[in-house]
């Protein structure tokens, strides 16, 4: 596969770390990889609807449908998560309404997402 295309980190820091698992495309998911900078929509559970982030796969270029990786998201409208995530937090990574991945916040950077205890 070619390179993937350029990729610019956004200036501010990520508001989540999380752990993500790509549907292989016999369940469902996508047919070709992903990269740093994807853009996909996230089902955090609110009724409001769906809330976008970019995403960031350190140390790797392209990452398959079938496989799990770590990942940095910076959230679009990170007010709409406020005080809501929490370790453990499950999710959906989503192209419309078609789910492509499962993941799980691993650690919440932003504390204004941060459920309180």
């Amino acid at each position: 596969m070619s390179a993937p295309p350029p990729y610019r980190r956004p200036t501010s820091s990520p508001d989540l770390e999380a752990q993500i698992r790509y549907l292989a495309t016999n369940e469902g998911g996508k047919q070709r990889p992903v990269a740093s900078g994807y853009r996909p929509n996230h089902d955090f559970g609110l009724p409001a609807g769906l809330n976008d982030a970019q995403h960031e796969y350190p140390g790797r270029e392209w990452v398959y449908p079938g496989e799990t990786v770590a990942a940095l998201l910076w959230l679009l409208a990170p007010e709409m998560q406020r005080k809501r995530l929490h370790v453990g937090f499950e999710f959906t990574v989503q192209e419309a309404l078609r789910v492509v991945g499962l993941g799980k916040v691993t650690r919440v950077l932003n504390q204004d997402l941060q459920r309180d205890a």
